[in-house]
């Protein structure tokens, strides 16, 4: 699949402004294809060497989803592969899956559920543990927040071993979910977990990757 750069969000972004009345930038703002690299989302993504401990290169997406049209792009390419498709409830997983999930609902016309901590939602709940490097944690999701049948898409910002997106996935099907498909806006191959999805029968799709993580 094809994606398009920033600069092209950015140019589009414009055209839009200018069609629906907004004060339309000065042409200059615009970028040229010619005169200037054409960045992605990739390259928008910041790496923070030996956090949370030494020897960990962190992906961290704070830098992506602070650009405007980054994060435009990120929400319209998580989208994209799903439009047309019926799409129920969107599950985001604490906690950047809350900012990406609730956009792509919106996006895709559907519904947004959080995926929470053990402890953060106020109702009735059903829980699910998963690994840590170090111990387990647990995952909460409301029982009356999906409906026996209906498709669930998981969103996060982030693949690494699976843990946290399996355990979305099993508390979903525990109420019923039929589940499409879990999106992510980074994968690192190298950590296992799309195999781990995919063991699962589950379609993993991911903007980019990191390799050698």
């Amino acid at each position: 699949m094809a994606y398009d750069s920033i600069g092209a969000v950015r140019r589009r972004l414009i055209r839009l402004r200018a069609g629906s009345g907004a004060p339309k930038k000065d042409t200059m703002d615009e970028p040229k294809d010619a005169a200037m690299p054409q960045t992605t989302i990739r390259d928008l993504i910041r790496t923070i060497p030996d956090f949370p401990k030494p020897g960990i290169m962190f992906r961290d997406v704070t830098t992506l989803l602070s650009d405007a049209d980054g994060l435009a792009l990120t929400i319209e390419q998580l989208a994209q592969p799903y439009a047309g498709a019926r799409i129920d409830k969107i599950i985001g997983l604490e906690a950047r899956g809350f900012i990406l999930g609730g956009a792509v609902a919106h996006r895709l016309g559907a519904g947004f559920v959080p995926v929470r901590k053990a402890g953060k939602l106020p109702g009735n709940v059903i829980s699910q543990s998963y690994s840590l490097e170090y111990g387990e944690a647990v995952f909460e999701l409301h029982e009356d927040a999906i409906q026996p049948g209906e498709r669930v898409l998981i969103i996060d910002d982030l693949l690494a071993t699976g843990g946290t997106a399996a355990a979305g996935v099993l508390l979903a099907e525990r109420l019923g979910a039929q589940i499409v498909g879990c999106a992510f806006v980074v994968d690192l191959p190298d950590l296992g977990g799309r195999a781990k999805l995919e063991e699962m029968g589950l379609p993993v799709f991911a903007l980019c990757a990191f390799e050698g993580d």
